[in-house]
């Protein structure tokens, strides 16, 4: 099984990866390649911190691997959080903080139409590709269930009755926006 380094320091999303490319590849951590920097995220777009973070990793230590960066997008918001979801709440935020921000930010709204985007970039030989996935749904007027992170506990998905935090990982892995463009790279890795 080949190696593959995924840029992220979230415990989560590393654990979801590992999960989702089981017996493809062995995601390793930054913290196994011995990176203990913080890769500063400045870009004003989902993709342009993707690709910060693994041009990061494959300048400093000369190996291939990938990087996401994920944005919940609220329509009633006008697109809000977006880029910023991890801050939402402010820089040193928790997820419970960005949940109770987005909860009252939403008090009193009906349509709660939303969208998670992932954009992965993957830095393979050289070349930098970059993979999309998306999942379309509502944020709940309460937070339900208590698997996964960040805002599972308010996204609904379309055409589920349950939220991320209710699904279970390996219903939500496979329906998610990062699980969809997991998807797409891995069929990429596949054909290389």
């Amino acid at each position: 099984m080949k190696d593959i380094v995924f840029a992220t320091n979230n415990k989560n999303k590393l654990k979801e990866m590992r999960e989702i490319m089981d017996g493809l590849y062995h995601v390793m951590s930054l913290e196994e390649i011995g990176c203990h920097e913080e890769i500063i995220e400045d870009a004003d777009t989902i993709q342009g911190n993707a690709k910060i973070k693994a041009d990061f990793i494959t300048n400093r230590y000369h190996i291939d691997c990938f990087a996401d960066d994920t944005g919940l997008e609220v329509e009633a918001l006008n697109g809000a959080p977006g880029v910023y979801s991890a801050r939402y709440a402010g820089e040193h935020c928790s997820y419970q903080d960005n949940v109770n921000k987005m909860l009252n930010a939403l008090d009193g709204v009906e349509k709660r139409k939303a969208v998670f985007r992932t954009v992965i970039a993957l830095n393979l030989e050289g070349e930098t590709y970059y993979f999309e996935g998306r999942c379309e749904g509502q944020i709940t007027k309460e937070q339900r269930g208590s698997e996964g992170f960040g805002y599972d506990p308010i996204f609904q998905p379309d055409g589920f009755d349950e939220t991320f935090a209710e699904l279970g990982m390996d219903v939500k892995n496979s329906i998610s926006h990062r699980g969809r463009a997991t998807q797409k790279l891995i069929e990429f890795l596949q054909k290389k």
